[in-house]
């Protein structure tokens, strides 16, 4: 069995095409697409400014094979968010994903303020 790690992919891109109907939805539901939504999960979670209506991002976490590494993870997590977004009937461009592999990732800690 192959060695998993977990990786935190945040894809971005670009709304393209919206239909007016669209629009007006992610306006409408933009106070549950906040900064207060940023959240890493399997799902995605999805974050946009209403204002002005452009560009977004979804958070993901995703388990895969180490040997796979980042590249894969990103990949990963760029066809889920295409998945969703066309359920959704959201149209964008340019999906593009920034990794980071939380097993390999290096935590500095500072050391404690002593008096």
């Amino acid at each position: 069995m192959s060695e998993q790690h977990t990786y935190r992919v945040i894809v971005r891109g670009t709304w393209d095409g919206l239909t007016d109907e669209a629009r007006a939805r992610l306006v409408a539901e933009a106070a549950d697409h906040g900064l207060a939504s940023m959240r890493f999960t399997e799902e995605g979670t999805l974050t946009y400014e209403p204002s002005p209506l452009k560009h977004f991002s979804m958070r993901y976490v995703v388990v895969s094979d180490a040997a796979d590494g980042e590249e894969m993870a990103g990949a990963l997590a760029e066809e889920r968010a295409g998945t969703t977004l066309r359920e959704l009937e959201l149209g964008h461009t340019g999906l593009r994903s920034t990794v980071t592999d939380l097993d390999t990732m290096k935590i500095n800690f500072k050391p404690a303020f002593r008096r």
